[in-house]
């Protein structure tokens, strides 16, 4: 019996099948994926993944969980921190979500392409969604703290977080595709495009507010 395999009568097994996922797709991309694939990496029967992902489509959204639990992480980090004032948490959740995507793009193009967004049906799929969802509403939450320390406009929290996460993903998906976008450039074109990400511009406008 291998160690993976042991691991399995200890109820370790589906981590050891993640991190083996994991590896696969940051080495071999999303298309070498499968749960025989899976099964020859770990080191363990062709049937001992089934045991935790009943088919691949259940495999891509533990997969995608664990990344959206990572971002979540980060950005619950910074939403929370009130040691810092709103607008350096709105810098570091910009930052921070630039710096996961582009640090591991494979696992960034997994959580967000169509094969876990356009399938609603499987219940892993729609499982995974939901888990997303709550991740995206960390950026909702900063807004409503923003907008209490002082007014952004007529859109509402929800609409200006969706403006965000598109101008981040967006900017994530050109400098992954290497198109016109620069890694070293990003966070200069975010602060750019993000006008609340300046402090000086923050300053201002709350100085306008005021008078």
């Amino acid at each position: 019996m291998s160690t993976h395999e042991s691991l399995y009568h200890h109820g370790n097994l589906r981590q050891a099948l993640l991190d083996s996922s994991l590896a696969i797709l940051h080495s071999e991309g999303i298309e070498a994926l499968s749960l025989r694939r899976l099964a020859e990496h770990a080191g363990v029967s062709r049937g001992a993944p089934y045991h935790h992902f009943r088919d691949k489509q259940a495999l891509l959204a533990a997969i995608g969980e664990l990344g959206f639990a990572e971002l979540n992480k980060l950005l619950q980090t910074v939403v929370e921190d009130e040691q810092q004032p709103l607008h350096e948490r709105l810098h570091q959740a910009v930052l921070g979500y630039l710096d996961f995507a582009t640090r591991q793009p494979a696992l960034y193009a997994l959580m967000f392409g169509r094969t876990l967004w356009q399938d609603s049906n499987h219940g892993d799929t729609a499982d995974f969604q939901r888990f997303a969802k709550d991740c995206f509403r960390q950026y909702v939450h900063l807004f409503e703290q923003l907008d209490q320390a002082r007014p952004l406009g007529d859109l509402n929290h929800l609409r200006q977080a969706q403006l965000l996460w598109a101008t981040l993903h967006g900017l994530a998906k050109l400098s992954s595709d290497g198109i016109f976008v620069k890694p070293e450039d990003l966070a200069d074109i975010a602060r750019r495009a993000l006008p609340p990400l300046n402090e000086s511009g923050w300053t201002a406008t709350q100085q306008k507010s005021q008078k």
